[in-house]
């Protein structure tokens, strides 16, 4: 797991080298060819590969496909969706090899390992999404700092400025509140499913009692 996350690390270092400017067209075409190259490359050398080694392979060569594309489209056209994309990419992508790598198992461990690679996904995706949130209350409070200028009435422009902005503020926090909820109820939800697919490799009482222990653990009645 370690060298998979190295490897797909690896990949997408070109975005964190300095190139810090947005690309022109031409500039952006060249990178999408060169990565599309470099699948083919990376693919082309899965084919020599046998088994289970052969579809971790492809899986990593598409996950830094996913994640290199990702990071593409933000250079070309910088956007909060765009880097959202990235960080939902380098999930996807490293949840599908984790994914893939479970197939080296069999049984309980096999479902066990699954679980626990969902688990990290829906980990990753949720705080992608609590950042996401963090980012749009950040702008949107930027967006409401300007001093109003107008100075009519007691509540005149000025005091409905001064309204807006502790609306705006408001409503950023809210949605800040609310991604960091969901993202702990999901974790939550995730871990459970993990402890509970855990508990099929006991039986009887042994198997109650693990599964009483992690609806305990995660709030599950």
């Amino acid at each position: 797991m370690k060298k998979s996350l190295a490897m797909l690390a690896l990949a997408v270092s070109f975005a964190l080298s300095g190139q810090a400017q947005a690309l022109t067209k031409d500039e952006y075409k060249v990178q999408k060819d060169r990565i599309e190259a470099d699948y083919k490359a990376s693919r082309n050398k899965c084919s020599a590969m046998q088994g289970n080694a052969k579809d971790v392979c492809q899986a990593e060569a598409k996950g830094n496909e996913k994640i290199t594309k990702a990071e593409l489209e933000q250079q070309y056209k910088p956007s909060a969706r765009n880097e959202q994309k990235v960080r939902d990419a380098k999930a996807d992508a490293t949840y599908d090899v984790a994914k893939e790598r479970c197939d080296d198992q069999t049984g309980n461990a096999k479902d066990v390992c699954v679980k626990e690679a969902k688990a990290a996904h829906t980990s990753a995706k949720a705080d992608a999404k609590v950042t996401r949130a963090n980012e749009d209350a950040a702008a949107g409070k930027a967006g409401t700092t300007a001093p109003a200028t107008g100075t009519t009435g007691a509540t005149g422009s000025t005091g409905r400025a001064a309204s807006s902005v502790g609306s705006a503020a408001t409503g950023g926090s809210t949605s800040v509140s609310e991604a960091r909820k969901d993202a702990a109820e999901d974790k939550r939800d995730a871990q459970y499913k993990v402890a509970k697919e855990k508990c099929d490799a006991l039986s009887g009482a042994a198997k109650d009692g693990c599964e009483n222990q992690a609806k305990a653990q995660y709030g599950k009645k």
